[in-house]
């Protein structure tokens, strides 16, 4: 028996118990760093590469705007359908993955595209269904904003002038919804439009990465507005980052 200060008597199995206790609370409260629970996700990465030639970009003859060859005077403006690196990367591919997926949340942050100096920009970019998408004009001239839309996805509308702000909430999953303005033919846009968050835009050195992927085998998408679709395979597990890369071949011509 061990007397207490109050002159009590407890026994020796009920300060065992009592240590074992806080031991259990010790270690319960120990930082993160020292016990490390098992992620439930994974990730993928990849690159994206171009084998082949490679291919250039034609300039963009402005003069039919005079408002737009005057915002871009002294610049030479390509129409940017390959953003290929000198090491043959390529940026601005849609990579997606494939599948049924546990619903989570869909953003109210707007995806935005700009209409400047008589380019959309982003040119290639991602989003969730029902999430809203501004398409904001930045020039003082008329800009007209044309879906062009194999899932319903349809909208046409003008915007004569700096300041205006179209939004628009995709109902449908599309791979891929192009934009158009029937008043500059050469402006163009891709949004990828998907019911999960399991999706991203190569940058311009070729890298993507995606994460917090629930664990499973799953097909991923790589998607390019000149090079075309290319599929491949995964198998994501818990706490891992596996691997996927894509390489396209240069067209003939």
């Amino acid at each position: 028996m061990i007397a207490t200060r109050r002159g009590r008597f407890v026994g020796v199995r009920s300060v065992r118990a009592a240590s074992i206790g806080l031991c259990a609370v010790l270690v319960a409260s120990a930082s993160p760093g020292s016990i490390r629970a098992q992620p439930a996700t994974g990730a993928i990465a990849g690159h994206v590469t171009l084998a082949g030639k490679l291919v250039g970009n034609p300039i963009i003859r402005m003069g039919v705007d005079p408002k737009c060859a005057e915002i871009n005077a002294g610049k030479q403006v390509f129409q940017e359908s390959a953003v290929v690196a000198l090491d043959g990367s390529v940026g601005n591919v849609f990579v997606a993955l494939e599948g049924t997926f546990p619903p989570t949340p869909v953003p109210s942050q707007p995806v935005v595209i700009a209409q400047h100096a008589c380019l959309y920009g982003p040119r290639v970019i991602g989003m969730r269904v029902g999430q809203p998408l501004q398409i904001r004009n930045d020039d003082d001239l008329l800009h007209n904003v044309h879906s062009v839309s194999t899932a319903g996805n349809v909208f046409n509308v003008g915007q004569p002038k700096a300041g205006i702000v179209f939004e628009f909430k995709p109902k449908k999953e599309e791979m891929m919804l192009k934009l158009a303005c029937d008043v500059h033919r050469w402006m163009t846009a891709y949004v990828g439009v998907m019911s999960h968050p399991y999706f991203t835009v190569s940058d311009t050195r070729g890298n993507f990465q995606i994460a917090s992927v629930p664990p499973g085998t799953y097909r991923i998408k790589a998607w390019h507005e000149r090079f075309g679709e290319s599929v491949q395979q995964v198998i994501v597990k818990p706490g891992e980052t596996v691997s996927a890369d894509f390489s396209y071949q240069s067209p003939a011509k």
